[in-house]
């Protein structure tokens, strides 16, 4: 049963003489999402002597991409950092729909490399119309392709702040790259706590930016981020305002 916490009382009666001893051949599952709503059910299944295995949330994405490549790996294949970014900007945060996209991906490589474009034909439409789609798009000036991404984004229902999120992400990847200087792409990563993917990403994008400009792109996410959490009178404009003026900030040099 998923989302036990949220069983109400007469039904939480029905399950508790299940959970304190179930039938033969009978496995009763809880999820729980901690905390205190729901807990005389979790409380009954510890003192029946369950097995409690503990999720912690994941909430940074290294950790969430930790999660996919072992899933891959759990599935007999293996996938490239390339692959993996644009896995997980199309499916997003949830982790179920992660592993089973994970699995069914395998499957289509044949028990292989889950390879880039493979990643691209199973989500196509859906990984190019993502926030993040958006900002490679404008950290590297392509401004007119970004603007049409933002809209179709805009028009299938992509929240606003998840695609201010992103082009805060891009544009301050960028800047942090390009001002840690020379070394390698794994030597960077262990010194900005960034994995060694999205620094090489970082890097390439950031390549015609200027120390100028990336101080213009800083200050445009930090007043979008205000605008789309309830500043701005129209936040799309908002977001279409920041697209150009990020693309104008890279041609200031």
């Amino acid at each position: 049963m998923r989302a036990a916490q949220d069983v109400r009382v007469a039904g939480a009666a029905v399950l508790t003489p299940y959970v304190q001893q179930a039938a033969e051949g009978t496995i009763v599952v809880l999820q729980h999402a901690g905390g205190a709503k729901g807990k005389a059910l979790l409380e009954t299944a510890r003192k029946a002597k369950a097995l409690e295995i503990g999720c912690a949330k994941l909430t940074r994405a290294d950790d969430r991409a930790d999660f996919v490549r072992h899933e891959i790996r759990r599935a007999g294949g293996r996938i490239g950092g390339e692959a993996l970014s644009v896995l997980m900007d199309a499916v997003g945060s949830d982790l179920r729909e992660l592993a089973g996209v994970a699995g069914q991906l395998v499957s289509d490589a044949g028990g292989g490399e889950v390879g880039l474009d493979l990643v691209r034909r199973f989500h196509k439409g859906k990984a190019e119309v993502s926030g993040f789609a958006v900002s490679d798009l404008a950290v590297v000036g392509r401004s007119g392709p970004a603007l049409e991404a933002l809209r179709h984004a805009l028009a299938i229902g992509v929240p606003y702040v998840v695609i201010a999120d992103a082009l805060a992400d891009g544009v301050r990847s960028v800047a942090r790259v390009w001002s840690a200087g020379r070394g390698s792409e794994y030597d960077l990563a262990k010194r900005l706590g960034m994995p060694p993917w999205k620094v090489k990403r970082a890097r390439s994008q950031g390549r015609d930016w200027s120390e100028t400009g990336l101080r213009q792109a800083l200050g445009v996410v930090a007043t979008l981020n205000a605008d789309v959490k309830g500043q701005a009178v129209d936040p799309a404009y908002a977001l279409e305002h920041a697209v150009r003026r990020i693309g104008a900030a890279r041609a200031d040099r």
